[in-house]
C-alpha cells in the first residue's frame, strides 16, 4: 500500500475543482486578477481557451504522468475510477506541495484532472479549501464536442475553394451529426465520473470548507463570492470585476445531446447528479435552471 501519511498543514490553500469545459479557466483567471497565486508556470492558450487555461504546469504534468502510467488518455477525459497513483508520482506531489507551502502564504491551483485524484489530495492537504465549479452536462458535453470537431473542420477548410464549399454546405452538417453520435455518450460518462468524484468529496467535507459556484453566479454577483473568499476563508485578495474577464462569445449555449445518447439511463443519472450537486450551492436550490 502506498504511504500517504505525510500531510501538509495548508497555510491558505485553495483547490479549484471542476469538470473540463465548466468555466474553471475563466474563474481561475478572475482569481488570478484578484491577486491569488495560481502557479509559477501556467498552461497557455489553445482551442476553446484563447485567453489561456490557467493550469499550473507542475500539477498538470504530474496528472498526465499518472494517467499515462495507468494507460489512460493524458487529457483526463476518462470514466475510469480508482486510478492508481504510483509511488514516484506521489512523492513528486508531496514535493510540489511542500515547496509551494514554503514559498506562499496563500496559493491555489486548477487542473480539471485534479478531480480524478481528490482522495489523494484530501490526504496530503487535509485543511485545504475547495472551490467547486459546476456546469450542467448539456453545456459541458456540447462544448467538448464543438471543441474537438474544430480539428476536423480545420482540415477541410484548409483545402481548395471548391472542396471548402462542398464541405461547408454538404458534408459538414452530416459529419458533425455523426461526430456527435460517436462521442456524446462517452463525454457524458466522463462528466458523470468527474462530478461523482466531486460529490463524494463534498459529502466528506465540512460545509465551511467548500464553495460550489458556476460562472453565471459570478456574473450576477461576484462580490458575494469575493466576500466569502476574503471574509470566511481569509484570503488576502483585491477585488477585480468578473465582467472584465468574462467573454460571452467564449461560453457557447448548450445543444440538446439526448438524441445522441443511446443509453438513456445515463441522462437520468446525470440529471439526478446535477440536482444533488446543485443542492450544495449556497442560496441556490434550483441550480439546473440557472444556466443556459
Amino acid at each position: 500500500m502506498i504511504n500517504t501519511t505525510v500531510k501538509f498543514t495548508p497555510r491558505q490553500t485553495l483547490i479549484i475543482a471542476g469538470m473540463h469545459r465548466s468555466g474553471t479557466s475563466l474563474i481561475t483567471n478572475w482569481l488570478n486578477r484578484c491577486g491569488l497565486q495560481i502557479g509559477e508556470r501556467l498552461c497557455g492558450s489553445g482551442t476553446g481557451n484563447v485567453d489561456g487555461h490557467f493550469e499550473d504546469l507542475e500539477f498538470l504534468k504530474l496528472h498526465e504522468e499518472i494517467l499515462d502510467r495507468n494507460s489512460l488518455e493524458v487529457s483526463g477525459l476518462t470514466d475510469t475510477r480508482d486510478i492508481e497513483v504510483p509511488l514516484y508520482q506521489l512523492e513528486k506531489m508531496k514535493a510540489v506541495i511542500g515547496i509551494k507551502q514554503q514559498l506562499y502564504d496563500q496559493w491555489a491551483w486548477k487542473d480539471p484532472r485534479t478531480c480524478l485524484f481528490l482522495d489523494t489530495y484530501a490526504k496530503l492537504l487535509p485543511g485545504a479549501r475547495y472551490l467547486v465549479v459546476l456546469r450542467n452536462y448539456q453545456s459541458v458535453v456540447s462544448s467538448l464536442l464543438r471543441r474537438d470537431f474544430v480539428s476536423v473542420d480545420q482540415k477541410y477548410m484548409a483545402r481548395k475553394y471548391i472542396q471548402r464549399q462542398v464541405w461547408t454546405h454538404f458534408r459538414r452538417p452530416r459529419r458533425l451529426k455523426a461526430f456527435y453520435h460517436d462521442h456524446a455518450e462517452s463525454y457524458l460518462k466522463v462528466w458523470i465520473n468527474y462530478n461523482e468524484a466531486i460529490l463524494k468529496m463534498l459529502k466528506k467535507l465540512k460545509p465551511d470548507d467548500y464553495l460550489v459556484i458556476n460562472y453565471s453566479q459570478l456574473l450576477e454577483n461576484d462580490s458575494e463570492v469575493f466576500s466569502f473568499l476574503t471574509g470566511k476563508w481569509k484570503f488576502a485578495l483585491n477585488y477585480f470585476d468578473f465582467k472584465d474577464v468574462y467573454k460571452q462569445e467564449l461560453m457557447n449555449k448548450a445543444d440538446d445531446i439526448s438524441e445522441f445518447v443511446t443509453d438513456k439511463t445515463l441522462l437520468i443519472k446525470a440529471t439526478y447528479l446535477l440536482k444533488r450537486l446543485g443542492s450544495y450551492m449556497r442560496g441556490s436550490e434550483s441550480f439546473p435552471g440557472r444556466e443556459e
